[in-house]
């Protein structure tokens, strides 16, 4: 999950998003990007971002975070595995996030050597409960399925 604040880019699913508030990270603050690459290195048993990404190296600040999904899908590849497909949720109350699916699909798909028909992406509002709900953040979900080459 990430803060929304104003000023920043809105960055999910490897698109920009046209919204007045973005996400507020160490890195473009992808927030759907990350729950894919902590569900592809917790498959594996590899560890999260974080302790392949840290927050605190200079490295990584402002980084595009499909470059970060590029290097854990070299990182799975080392250890012998790929990804199957991908099942991931956004919870966010705005912007309406169904017309930008396609193309994070798409993205992302890309980015991971797969078909869109290998990548699901959903969106959910929280009835305005919590901090999604209220405007302050956004969380995300993913679900992977890998397997040995």
């Amino acid at each position: 999950m990430h803060k929304l604040a104003a000023g920043r880019e809105m960055w999910l699913g490897g698109i920009q998003l046209a919204h007045p508030k973005g996400t507020l990270g160490h890195s473009d603050a992808d927030v759907l990007i990350h729950a894919i690459c902590d569900a592809l290195l917790g498959a594996a048993c590899m560890g999260d971002i974080g302790s392949h990404f840290p927050d605190t190296s200079p490295e990584y600040k402002g980084i595009d975070s499909k470059i970060l999904l590029k290097k854990v899908i070299e990182l799975l590849a080392g250890k012998g595995y790929q990804p199957v497909n991908i099942d991931a949720t956004l919870a966010l109350q705005k912007p309406v996030i169904a017309p930008y699916i396609p193309a994070m699909r798409a993205k992302l798909a890309e980015v991971m050597g797969l078909t869109p028909d290998e990548v699901s992406v959903k969106a959910t509002t929280t009835e305005r409960l919590g901090f999604e709900g209220r405007e302050e953040g956004v969380s995300a979900y993913a679900v992977v399925l890998i397997s040995r080459k």
